[in-house]
C-alpha cells in the first residue's frame, strides 16, 4: 500500500516552467520536493513542449537549480517530433528543419538527414520554435510543404514565456506556412500523444503519473492518453479555471506545490449532503449554485468544490463562473490564492 502519491506510481513525468521553475527561476521547494520523489522509489523525469534546447541543456539548468536530474531524464518535443517522422519516413529522409539545433539533432538521432531548402525535395517539413528564424526560412518551408511535403510541428503552444508578458510561440508561428499552403500540421507536443509515447518510450513508465500547471497542455495530455495527472497551482492554472474546466482537461489530483507528492492524497467522497474532502463539504442549491462550508486545509476545498462543480457541469451540459465565486470567495477568505 502506498503511503504517498508519488510511492503509486513508478515515473514521474514532470511539466517544467510553472511546476519546477517560472522564467529561469525555481519555485521555492520544488527542487527539494523532486529529490524526495525520486528517493520515494519513482522515477523523476522532465517532459517539455520546449524544443530550442537539447536535453542536454535543459538537464544543465536543472542541475543548477538543485534538482535531481540527467540528460536521460528529459524529454523534450523535438524529440517526439522526429520520431513522429521516423515512423512515417524511410530511413535517412531528408527534414528540412525550421527550428534551433537542438530539433536539428533529434531529426538526426532519429536517422534522418536535416535540410535547409525546399530544393533539396525534403520529405517533410518540422517546424519548432527558435530565435531568430527568418522569413526566407519559412518560405522554403512553405514552397515544400505545397510541393507536398509533410508538415509536423513540435508544439503549438500559442505563446511562450516572456519578461515583458506572452510572446508568440511556435503555435502562432507554425501559422506562417499552414496559411500560405493551406496545410495543417501533425503536431507532436502536449497535448497530442505523441510527446506523452515518447516519455513512455524513453523511461519504460509503465504506471506514469503526469504533474503540470496547464490545464490545455499537461491535463490536457494526460487526458488523451488515459494516464492520471497532477495539477499544481504554482504556474498559470487556478482555483477558478479547474473548477470549470471541460471533461477534457480534468486532473486526477490538485495540490498547491509539488511537495503533496510526499503525503498520501486525501479521500474524497460524494454523497446525498454533497462532496466532502478533509473538514470541507460543497453542495448544489435548487439554484444550481455550489456552496463550500468547513474547515481546515483550503486545498482540500478546493478538491471538494471541483468534484461537485464537475458533476454539475456534466448534469447540465454547462457551468458559469457565477454558480462558483460564493465557493471561491469562501476558499480566498481560508487563504487559498485564487
Amino acid at each position: 500500500m502506498p503511503t504517498s502519491l508519488a510511492e503509486a506510481y513508478d515515473v514521474l513525468l514532470f511539466d517544467l516552467d510553472g511546476v519546477v521553475y517560472i522564467g529561469g527561476t525555481p519555485i521555492p521547494g520544488a527542487p527539494e520536493a523532486l529529490e524526495q520523489a525520486k528517493r520515494s522509489g519513482a522515477r523523476v523525469a522532465y517532459v517539455t513542449n520546449n524544443a530550442s534546447r537539447t536535453p542536454a541543456a535543459v538537464a544543465a539548468l536543472l542541475k543548477g537549480m538543485g534538482a535531481p536530474v540527467t540528460e536521460a531524464d528529459v524529454v523534450t518535443s523535438a524529440q517526439a517530433a522526429a520520431r513522429l517522422l521516423a515512423d512515417k519516413l524511410p530511413a535517412k529522409s531528408k527534414v528540412l528543419v525550421i527550428g534551433a539545433t537542438a530539433l536539428r539533432l533529434a531529426v538526426r538521432e532519429r536517422g534522418l538527414v536535416p535540410v535547409s531548402t525546399a530544393r533539396e525535395n525534403p520529405a517533410a517539413v518540422v517546424e519548432g520554435f527558435g530565435p531568430g528564424i527568418d522569413y526566407g526560412t519559412f518560405a522554403q518551408g512553405g514552397l515544400a510543404v505545397h510541393a507536398g511535403a509533410l508538415f509536423v510541428a513540435t508544439n503549438a503552444d500559442s505563446t511562450i514565456p516572456n519578461a515583458l508578458g506572452p510572446a508568440p510561440g511556435n503555435g502562432s508561428l507554425l501559422k506562417v506556412i499552414e496559411h500560405a499552403t493551406g496545410t495543417a500540421p501533425i503536431v507532436a507536443g502536449k497535448p497530442e500523444p505523441p510527446l506523452h509515447r515518447e516519455s513512455v518510450i524513453r523511461t519504460g513508465a509503465k504506471r506514469p503519473l503526469v504533474i503540470g500547471d496547464r490545464l490545455d497542455t499537461d491535463i490536457e495530455a494526460a487526458y488523451n492518453t488515459g494516464t492520471d495527472s497532477l495539477l499544481v497551482l504554482t504556474g498559470v492554472d487556478n482555483p477558478r479555471t479547474v473548477t470549470l474546466a471541460p471533461r477534457h482537461r480534468r486532473p486526477t489530483y490538485i495540490a498547491e506545490t509539488l511537495d503533496a507528492l510526499m503525503r498520501p492524497y486525501p479521500d474524497v467522497s460524494a454523497t446525498d449532503s454533497g462532496v466532502t474532502c478533509g473538514g470541507w463539504t460543497a453542495q448544489e442549491d435548487a439554484a444550481g449554485t455550489l456552496a463550500l462550508a468547513g474547515h481546515g486545509a483550503a486545498i482540500d476545498g478546493l478538491r471538494a468544490l471541483t468534484t461537485a462543480a464537475w458533476a454539475a457541469h456534466d448534469k447540465r451540459g454547462s457551468l458559469d463562473a457565477g454558480q462558483v465565486s460564493a465557493a471561491l470567495d469562501t476558499l480566498a477568505a481560508a487563504g487559498l490564492r485564487i
